[in-house]
């Protein structure tokens, strides 16, 4: 099984935890990097992530993040290819950055694009032609792993 995790899930772990839904993504994501700890999954990291995670002003949540990131067994590297495909996923109402990481995950030929941002999936929903299942992490916790 191979994993693009949007980086939004990699930074739930830092968000207030009394919330029960980001306390539950925060499990799914250490759920998920045990999979990819054994072997039952694979994480694919990209120039995408790691542009966007150098944005990030918290020196310390930067470093941690990137340390999860060094799991990944596949890395994207920037092509033209896949900002041409960016460009047609954000005519189609997807954020910038965004349609970068679902260009990112489909040249990688991933089999799940995962994220914790709901306006994402909501547009994604609505997109045609993608290439790779698109899930929220509670969705694809219950529908691939648990298979309720």
């Amino acid at each position: 099984m191979k994993l693009y995790l949007d980086l939004c899930l990699f930074y739930r772990s830092f968000d207030d935890q009394s919330n029960e839904r980001i306390k539950l993504e925060t499990n799914i994501l250490i759920i998920l990097l045990g999979y990819v700890s054994t072997g039952k999954a694979h994480l694919v990291n990209s120039f995408a992530l790691e542009f966007e995670n150098s944005k990030n002003p918290k020196l310390e949540n930067k470093i941690k993040v990137s340390s999860l990131l060094s799991y990944a067994t596949d890395y994207i590297e920037y092509d033209e290819k896949i900002v041409t495909r960016s460009i047609t996923l954000e005519k189609n109402g997807i954020m910038s950055m965004d349609a970068l990481h679902i260009a990112c995950a489909e040249y990688a030929n991933v089999d799940y694009f995962i994220t914790c941002d709901d306006k994402l999936i909501k547009q994604l929903k609505k997109t045609m032609n993608l290439k790779i299942a698109c899930y929220d992490s509670i969705d694809f916790i219950y529908r691939e792993i648990f298979k309720l």
